[in-house]
């Protein structure tokens, strides 16, 4: 249905309704404002609860237990979730809030318009009515005047006494008066036609032009209405399979909690290497007693295993000396105070029990390779600016990169003697450890050996051919098992005790079957974490939600990088 035919008189009406949907739009984006303002408080606060509950120890003194990995895990997806609230609040802002406020401004300009013409044709009608009024008005007086001059003039032609001067007088006012009276009537046709006329142009062409127009924008205002209800609706709709992917990591993270892989972190852990204390022999202090007879003493030997050896007297032990009796005694209770003062931090941890020397040891050895690995890195990258200046002499002067190479190469050789005396401790621990195992049963299925070293799952290895050796560069794709060795290097790819920092995520865009040493299976479209990026190689570190780590071809996943990956 036509404004324009059916509300021909209610411009005023129409004036109001035409506000009404512009307020109700505006209010509209109030809402959508206020309830983008509760995502960006929401995602605010959960960012703020993640990085409360974050590790702020050192690496070195995280717990590796599987409900505290998990527990971190939930967090980092939570820290995901909470961009995914952002990227809400992102999306109403933009299609949603400031599309309304922008369509606002327009409607308003554009109504603007529109009732200015329906006023200015409104006047203009106005005006005219008032011009066939005063037309008419000045008829109606004209006629009564000539008819009062007419009735005078009757009056005194009529009358006998009247002079003839006089008659003529009022005939000639008489026929002015008529005269006058004709043109009023006249004019006041005219302006009766015209009047007319404008009328009905006003009530068929202007008005309902008008008001077609205001439909018009009303029906925009509503159609625009109806698309930012479906846009609020996408801006959460398109977030729900992250989200999804969000909990079903928290999900995979809460099944990876192993009550039995924990247990065995306190044993690796707390474990001392030391040998619970045997029993306390009897000392006997009567032996120096004359005469008392062997009837009534004690002996540490039991009654029959001293029949049945036919030993009829007391059976004398060795004394164990005092300060290996308090030795024993200090594994089940508190050492005394003057021992722990005086016990000091030394370089090789002679300090500590066998079994936690032993792991800080390699801790400190696996740190010295990593170190040496950098230094070869810097190393390999200053020969080939050294190469690359030698053949285009006008980029750089090759000797100036000399000093830093044999500064390198010294630092290579501080480590390597500091690895070596390292693991001279570490043989020393682990051979004093070995010539134990035959007296106690042992957690281990195999003796480590001075070059073993610790795998990401916490098992050791004593395969010598891939001890110690640290790769040039990890390998390309077409050669994944290819490795060149060094003898004087750690292969520290997987030998953290604790997961490396998230710095990303990727998708995988391909398969790969992850059958070399060190690399990692992934299947098409799997969402992995990256926490070491592409050094140039070919090949981007990964971990999945699982736990499992190892590289994939750079090639074959699309990479997102976090914003603050660099302070993670």
């Amino acid at each position: 249905m036509s404004w324009g035919t059916e509300l021909w008189d209610q411009f005023d009406n129409l004036d109001k309704h035409t506000q009404w949907g512009i307020d109700f739009l505006e209010r509209y984006a109030k809402f959508v404002k206020e309830r983008l303002e509760v995502e960006q408080n929401y995602a605010k606060q959960l960012r703020n609860l993640v990085k409360k509950y974050c590790p702020k120890r050192s690496k070195d003194d995280e717990p590796r237990f599987t409900s505290c990995l998990s527990f971190y895990s939930i967090l980092n997806e939570l820290n995901d979730y909470a961009g995914q609230r952002e990227l809400v609040a992102e999306e109403m802002a933009l299609k949603v809030y400031n599309e309304l406020m922008r369509y606002s401004q327009d409607l308003k300009a554009e109504r603007k318009h529109h009732l200015q013409e329906g006023r200015k044709a409104q006047q203009y009608l106005d005006q005219c009515w008032k011009q066939m009024d005063n037309s008419k008005k000045k008829f109606e007086r004209e006629c009564k005047e000539a008819e009062k001059s007419q009735l005078n003039y009757e009056r005194l032609d009529s009358d006998i006494n009247a002079t003839k001067s006089e008659v003529e007088k009022a005939k000639n006012q008489f026929y002015m008066r008529t005269h006058m009276a004709d043109e009023s009537k006249n004019e006041y046709a005219a302006q009766l036609q015209n009047f007319n006329g404008e009328q009905w142009k006003h009530f068929n062409n202007a008005i309902p032009h008008i008001f077609k127009n205001l439909q018009h924008m009303d029906e925009r205002r509503t159609v625009k209405l109806g698309e930012t209800y479906r846009s609020f609706a996408e801006a959460e709709r398109k977030v729900i399979p992250i989200i999804s992917k969000c909990l079903d990591g928290m999900v995979t993270a809460a099944k990876a909690v192993d009550e039995r892989k924990d247990s065995s972190l306190v044993v690796e852990s707390f474990k001392s290497g030391f040998e619970p204390p045997g029993d306390f022999p009897f000392e006997d202090f009567s032996q120096n007693l004359s005469g008392t007879g062997s009837d009534g003493t004690i002996s540490n030997t039991p009654k029959g295993e001293r029949e049945r050896d036919g030993v009829q007297g007391p059976r004398s032990e060795p004394k164990p000396t005092l300060g290996k009796a308090k030795n024993k005694l200090w594994l089940f209770g508190k050492k005394p105070k003057w021992s722990v003062k005086m016990a000091p931090s030394l370089e090789d941890f002679s300090h500590l029990p066998p079994e936690q020397r032993r792991k800080r040891l390699q801790q400190k050895i696996e740190e010295l390779s990593r170190e040496l690995q950098k230094q070869m890195d810097q190393r390999d990258a200053l020969n080939k600016m050294k190469d690359v200046y030698e053949k285009n002499p006008q980029m750089g002067d090759p000797t100036s990169l000399q000093p830093k190479i044999s500064e390198t190469i010294c630092n290579m050789e501080k480590l390597r003697s500091e690895i070596h005396k390292n693991e001279t401790w570490l043989a020393e621990v682990e051979g004093k450890q070995s010539s134990r195992g035959d007296r106690r049963p042992s957690t281990d299925n195999h003796q480590h050996t001075p070059q073993g070293r610790e795998s990401p799952e916490g098992s050791y290895t004593d395969d010598t051919s891939q001890e110690h050796h640290t790769p040039h560069r990890r390998p390309g794709p077409t050669q994944p098992a290819n490795r060149n060795p060094d003898p004087h290097e750690f292969d520290d790819e997987f030998d953290d005790d604790d997961p490396l920092p998230v710095i990303g995520h990727c998708k995988a865009l391909y398969y790969f079957d992850g059958k070399n040493e060190g690399t990692l299976m992934m299947a098409e479209d799997e969402v992995l974490y990256i926490i070491e990026e592409d050094k140039g190689d070919g090949w981007t570190r990964a971990r999945k939600q699982s736990g499992e780590e190892g590289y994939v071809p750079t090639s074959y996943v699309e990479i997102t990088m976090e914003k603050n990956s660099k302070g993670s």
